[in-house]
């Protein structure tokens, strides 16, 4: 089986910082094509937080601090890419879902991958700048402690 990013609140924090604020449970992505065409001087407030440390859920387009891995299904990954494919166009302008479906497909491949790499529950987090020649993403991860997470990841059925 496959896994991916999923939000989890560790508080509640990113109801205040990030506008939206992401669902907990809900599927994320980086996010980082949100911000293809910003400059510095746009990146105030909560455009300036959820550029440098959100990930984007994809219910809600919101945004969240942390997400964890998770499993996820083949048919969730495909209704995630359609998802995706879809606000490509009604958002950012695409030209029609065919034309989405490739940026789409490869947006959930990466995350995908990143996540396969992973433990069940391990969290990540991202932090943006803006760098002369475009955008520069780190990604952290932290592993999964002895206590474990369940308590606090809703990974859903």
């Amino acid at each position: 089986m496959s896994q991916f990013a999923r939000v989890i609140r560790l508080d509640d924090s990113d109801l205040n910082v990030f506008e939206p604020a992401a669902e907990i449970g809900e599927w994320a992505v980086s996010g980082a094509f949100a911000f293809a065409d910003v400059s510095e001087a746009e990146l105030t407030g909560k455009t300036r937080q959820s550029f440098a440390n959100g990930w984007l859920g994809l219910d809600s387009f919101g945004r969240s601090t942390f997400v964890a891995v998770a499993p996820i299904t083949g048919p969730e990954l495909t209704a995630l890419t359609d998802a995706l494919a879809a606000h490509f166009v009604a958002r950012y302008g695409a030209p029609s879902l065919e034309a989405a479906m490739p940026v789409a497909e490869a947006e959930i491949r990466q995350m995908q991958e990143m996540c396969d790499d992973h433990a069940p529950n391990t969290l990540m987090v991202v932090e943006r700048t803006l760098e002369d020649v475009g955008i520069r993403e780190r990604f952290r991860v932290i592993k999964p402690r002895d206590a474990g997470l369940e308590a606090f990841a809703v990974h859903g059925s």
